[in-house]
């Protein structure tokens, strides 16, 4: 039925999923019939106001769960109501080289250890109450020593930094202090996802500007910032997410040079900087009077902990960004905090952060073995994510035939702001359970580019 419109029921669960229990209820009641032939998914993608990805992965997990039946260059055909509910709880699922995070065992490790030391805090009665609006103290101090060591933020002051939930709060708290509904915020034409669903929650216009090897280009940006339409920029300096691109300190320079011309406040993103230690002192150093500093423990130590760090730049900027605490949560959390600020004053953070560094590092040598120069350069020896470059199309259907062959990947649409600027497709590389699963992940991936570029050369 390539005219099929399913309705999708409302709810939290992902929209993939939504759509998948639309196709089996319509089949199950016989709307669609066995044999009959599905919506192309770029139609039913428009048809229903969702992404490619979004239908590409409900049509590939139906036919994972028997609903449907692929046939390359016919369609996808309804097989019959037979098909059970998957079971998305054990341990049968993808792959995943989608989530962008660290291999947990140097902190699953020593978490026990840790509880038992927590009882022996004189100050751990405290983090039951409510903490003020920027943090308990002892975290903030905590906050902007890990900043300095790990982060090269040097002269970090902790009377700027306030603890947040995580670095998405922290993004969205520097954002609110500077901008609003309607604004518009000049960013890398591809970007972190987060950005672009915080700016689409919020309101913002989010403006993509090229790149080049090193990231968002200082030319792109002065041409940009020269109209007026906003002072405002996002910008991830070191292992950029999707890329994993490093501005050199001459670009840095040069970026910071467009800002002060042209007045132009920063809010830089560092939270990989903890895996490139030689990469170039931060935006926070080079251009403190107009940068706001957001990084997090999440990408390191453990993302439960969901405790990040906000500095924002001298005058106002810091009031503006409490009252927002206070109007949408009151306080930070606290305890995820202690921990981290437990594991940051003992150096417990520090061996965590050098095992996933080590093992990182050996999960990016399985990555170049086995993707070869289908990947960028890695600009650190232990990036946590690598870059395919391609078109947006060939990135779809690299997506697709991954998924269908057991690994999920980062949607090639999310983190495109510029469309055809800068496409092609992430590879996480830390949150496979351990390296031989994640080997069969890159394998299946490294045929399914094999697949790709094959069609890609047939096409006359």
């Amino acid at each position: 039925m390539a005219g099929w419109t399913p309705t999708l029921s409302p709810g939290d669960t992902p929209l993939y999923e939504r759509l998948l229990d639309a196709l089996r209820a319509d089949i199950a009641s016989g709307v669609l019939g066995d044999g009959e032939r599905l919506p192309p998914q770029r139609d039913l993608a428009h048809r229903l106001g969702l992404g490619l990805g979004t239908v590409t992965r409900a049509y590939v997990e139906a036919e994972k769960v028997g609903l449907v039946q692929a046939h390359v260059g016919r369609g996808s055909f309804v097989r019959g109501a037979t098909a059970a509910k998957p079971d998305r709880t054990g341990d049968g699922g993808p792959i995943n080289l989608f989530h962008n995070i660290a291999p947990s065992g140097p902190a699953d490790a020593r978490l026990a250890d840790t509880l038992t030391r927590l009882r022996r805090r004189p100050d751990l009665i405290e983090h039951l109450g409510y903490s003020p609006s920027a943090g308990l103290e002892v975290q903030r101090r905590a906050g902007a020593a890990w900043l300095e060591r790990s982060g090269g933020l040097t002269g970090a002051d902790w009377t700027r930094l306030a603890c947040t939930a995580g670095a998405q709060q922290a993004l969205a708290l520097a954002f609110g202090a500077v901008a609003r509904p309607g604004d518009t915020v000049l960013c890398e034409a591809s970007t972190f996802y987060g950005v672009k669903a915080l700016a689409e929650h919020a309101g913002y216009r989010l403006k993509g500007l090229a790149m080049d090897a090193e990231g968002l280009r200082p030319d792109a940006l002065d041409e940009a910032a020269a109209t007026g339409a906003s002072r405002v920029v996002a910008i991830q300096p070191t292992l950029q997410n999707p890329t994993g691109r490093i501005m050199s300190a001459d670009r840095r320079a040069q970026i910071v040079a467009v800002a002060r011309k042209r007045d132009l406040l920063l809010i830089e993103d560092d939270i990989y900087a903890v895996y490139a230690p030689n990469a170039p002192p931060p935006f926070a150093v080079l251009a403190p009077e107009r940068t706001f500093h957001v990084s997090a423990v999440s990408k390191s130590l453990a993302p439960g902990l969901r405790h990040g760090f906000l500095i924002a730049p001298p005058g106002d900027h810091m009031d503006r960004v409490l009252r927002a605490v206070r109007a949408l949560a009151y306080a930070p959390p606290a305890f995820g905090g202690l921990i981290a600020t437990q594991w940051i004053e003992d150096g417990t953070a520090d061996a965590i952060v050098a095992e996933v560094r080590e093992e990182m590092t050996a999960r990016l040598v399985l990555a170049r073995q086995i993707l070869g120069d289908a990947i960028e350069t890695p600009m650190s020896a232990s990036a946590p994510h690598v870059w395919l470059p391609m078109s947006e199309l060939d990135a779809e259907r690299l997506a697709g035939r991954a998924l269908r062959g057991g690994v999920e990947l980062t949607p090639p649409s999310a983190p495109v702001v510029e469309p055809g600027a800068t496409t092609g497709l992430r590879l996480c590389l830390g949150a496979a359970r351990d390296r031989e699963e994640l080997e069969r992940g890159l394998r299946i991936v490294a045929a399914a580019v094999s697949d790709v570029d094959e069609r890609s050369r047939a096409v006359i």
